[in-house]
């Protein structure tokens, strides 16, 4: 692989997994808001942040597929396909982090705790998801089908 694919693959990586976060984040702020003002448990905090998180992961990837024209089905096959793994792995890890910070779960939507520790945990799922993503993409997987559609 020539430096120049190398670089591409990263950025098409980088992007791919900073997309991702972003609907994560979306996700798992409203769930946990959601979950705080409710004063739900923690399963069903986490269970809420993480339908979120998909489902926003989910649609900003269908909002330009859907706008260029793409069927419902075929843009919701393309972002399942593009998305998931990312994803859950990000989830996985964001919320394990959520999971071990002494307080974190507990801690009110006003309260510095929950903010930094949310923040810490989804820099490093991206982290994580990042060489998730980049092996996805340079076997023609996750995000490298919405090129196919875009």
């Amino acid at each position: 692989m020539s430096h120049g694919q190398t670089t591409s693959l990263n950025r098409m990586a980088f992007q791919a997994t900073a997309h991702c976060l972003t609907g994560c984040a979306i996700g798992e702020v409203l769930g946990l808001a959601i979950a705080t003002a409710l004063d739900l448990h923690d399963l069903p905090s986490i269970l809420l942040a993480v339908v979120l998180a998909f489902f926003f992961g989910y649609g900003l990837t269908m909002r330009p597929l859907l706008r260029g024209g793409l069927a419902l089905g075929v843009a919701l096959r393309t972002a399942f396909a593009a998305d998931t793994v990312s994803i859950a792995v990000m989830e996985i890890v964001d919320n394990a982090i959520i999971l071990v910070v002494p307080g974190a779960m507990a801690a009110g939507l006003l309260d510095g705790l929950f903010w930094g520790s949310l923040v810490v945990a989804l820099l490093i799922a991206f982290v994580v998801a990042f060489p998730v993503n980049r092996w996805l993409i340079a076997r023609g997987l996750g995000h490298a089908v919405m090129h196919g559609h875009h």
